[in-house]
C-alpha cells in the first residue's frame, strides 16, 4: 500500500459504525469546516515562520481533512477521494493549455486574464449565469483576503487606479474621514463604517504593492507577540508585571526590544 492508500484506510477504519472512533463516526460535513480552516491557518503560520519542519506536519493535518469530506462524501454514494483528486488533475490541465497544449501568453498578465476567461467558459458550459464581474468570490473567506479579490476582479475591467500613490492618497482620505466621525462623536455603525473604508484601502494598496495584507498583518501580529513577550521577561527578571509598570517604562522597554531584533 501507499501512504495514501494508507491514510485512506485509517479515515475508513475510524469511521467504520462499530469499531471506529465515536468521535469520527459522528462528524458530518459541517462540523468539519472549522478545524480545517484552523488547519489552513495553521500552515499558513508555518510558512509565515519558515518552520518547515512543522509545516510537514501542518499539511498532514490539513490533508486529513480533505479526506474526511472525501470519505463522508464516499459513504453517501456522492463521490470518493479517487474522483476528488482526477477532477482537480483534469481542471488544471484544462485551465493551463500553455503548458499542456499549444497556447502562448506573452507573460503572467496575459495568463491570469485567459484563465478568468477559462472559468467563465465553465460556468457557462455548466449553465451558471453570471450577473456580476463579482460573482464567485467567497464570503467566507478572510475579510482582507476578500477586499483583495474584489478588487483585482473589478481592476480586470478597468476599474482601479493605475499605480500606489492614488491609493495611499485614498487612505489619507479614509483617515480624514475616520477623524471627523471621532471628532462629532459618531455612533458605533458610523465609525464601524468608516473603519472599514480604511482597511478596504490598505487592502489595495497591498495589492498595488503586490503583497498579500493578510500575510503581512500575521508577520506584523508575531512581531508584536514577540516584542512584547520580550517585555514581560524582562519585568519579570526585576520582580514586576505588565500591569504593575507605567506606560512609560514598558514603552522604553518596546524600544530596548526592537533595537534587540536590529542586532
Amino acid at each position: 500500500m501507499t501512504e495514501l492508500d494508507q491514510l485512506l484506510q485509517l479515515m475508513v477504519r475510524l469511521r467504520d459504525p462499530e469499531t471506529g472512533c465515536p468521535w469520527d463516526r459522528q462528524q458530518t460535513y459541517a462540523t468539519i469546516v472549522p478545524h480545517t480552516i484552523e488547519e489552513a491557518y495553521e500552515v499558513a503560520d508555518a510558512v509565515a515562520r519558515e518552520d518547515w519542519a512543522e509545516l510537514r506536519f501542518e499539511l498532514g493535518d490539513l490533508l486529513f481533512q480533505i479526506v474526511f469530506y472525501a470519505r463522508i462524501a464516499e459513504e453517501e454514494g456522492r463521490f470518493n477521494f479517487a474522483d476528488v483528486a482526477s477532477g482537480i488533475v483534469e481542471k488544471m490541465t484544462r485551465r493551463h493549455p500553455h503548458v499542456f497544449g499549444n497556447a502562448r501568453y506573452a507573460d503572467a498578465a496575459a495568463q491570469t486574464t485567459a484563465w478568468e476567461q477559462i472559468k467563465a467558459a465553465e460556468k457557462a458550459e455548466k449553465g451558471e449565469s453570471s450577473t456580476s464581474v463579482l460573482d464567485g468570490i467567497s464570503l467566507a473567506l478572510p475579510g482582507l483576503t476578500r477586499a483583495v479579490k474584489l478588487q483585482k476582479k473589478a481592476a480586470h475591467v478597468g476599474f482601479d487606479w493605475g499605480a500606489a500613490e492614488p491609493v495611499l492618497a485614498k487612505i489619507e482620505e479614509e483617515i480624514g474621514e475616520i477623524r471627523h466621525e471621532i471628532a462629532t462623536q459618531a455612533p458605533p455603525e458610523r465609525l464601524t463604517d468608516e473603519l472599514g473604508d480604511v482597511l478596504f484601502a490598505v487592502a489595495n494598496l497591498a495589492r498595488h504593492l503586490q503583497l498579500d495584507p493578510e500575510m503581512a498583518l500575521r508577520g506584523t501580529n508575531a512581531k508584536f507577540e514577540r516584542r512584547f513577550r520580550q517585555i514581560e521577561g524582562w519585568l519579570a527578571e526585576q520582580g514586576y508585571t505588565p500591569a504593575q509598570s507605567t506606560l512609560t517604562e514598558m514603552d522604553a522597554l518596546w524600544d530596548q526590544a526592537k533595537i534587540a531584533e536590529r542586532k
